[in-house]
């Protein structure tokens, strides 16, 4: 081996290097796509219940059906987050075992705050929306994809710089469905569902498959 590429070689091992030590690279794609799965089944459950109350089935009428529905769809949504986290934290794990990577140090906490600052705030301005404006509701899911996307773009730099342009077409799909607001459940299921599963696979095939 000729000296050029011995320092080649070790260019790329000091750049790997630097790269564990500020980039969380132990984010499993197949996370992004179990988390996609889970919330397909999320909002197709979230559909039934809304055909159950326009239907008036299993809801009674007025502000009390629409109370109850309201709490059915939150407690749906904390279940689908639950377990989507629970995926996500598994995967990643196997995968920070596989390649020897620890899964909690000073790049994830840092991956972590940069993600959950916007989406704290996001979860606060719906609450504060809902709380003084209780017909806004329509809203809901737009914020969501808006917020997240901001979280994603605010997180991308301690991580795989693919999840920036996944954040992009969060915030893009949540500001058309501003304008769309009677089909944010479908809206909702495009962003949270089918682009996670095409993110994960995405990321799942450059960075894992193989490996």
């Amino acid at each position: 081996m000729s000296n050029s590429e011995e320092q080649l070689n070790a260019l790329k091992d000091i750049r790997q290097m630097m790269d564990r030590s500020s980039r969380f690279i132990s984010l499993s794609g197949l996370s992004g796509v179990f988390a996609g799965f889970i919330a397909l089944i999320g909002a197709y459950f979230a559909n039934e219940e809304i055909l159950k109350f326009v239907n008036g089935r299993g809801y009674s009428f007025g502000v009390e059906g629409e109370m109850d529905l309201e709490y059915n769809l939150v407690k749906l949504a904390i279940i689908t987050l639950i377990v989507s986290i629970a995926g996500g934290v598994l995967f990643t794990y196997r995968k920070s075992q596989r390649n020897n990577l620890p899964i909690w140090d000073k790049t994830s906490k840092s991956l972590l705050l940069n993600l959950f600052t916007p989406l704290a705030a996001g979860g606060l301005f719906i609450i504060a929306l809902l709380f003084n404006h209780p017909n806004t509701y329509s809203i809901i899911a737009p914020t969501c994809l808006i917020f997240y996307g901001l979280a994603l773009i605010n997180a991308s730099k301690f991580t795989f710089s693919d999840i920036r342009y996944l954040g992009y077409c969060e915030v893009i799909l949540g500001l058309i469905c501003m304008f769309y607001v009677g089909y944010g459940l479908i809206f909702w299921a495009f962003g949270f569902g089918i682009l996670h599963i095409l993110y994960g696979l995405l990321m799942y095939f450059k960075y894992e498959r193989g490996k």
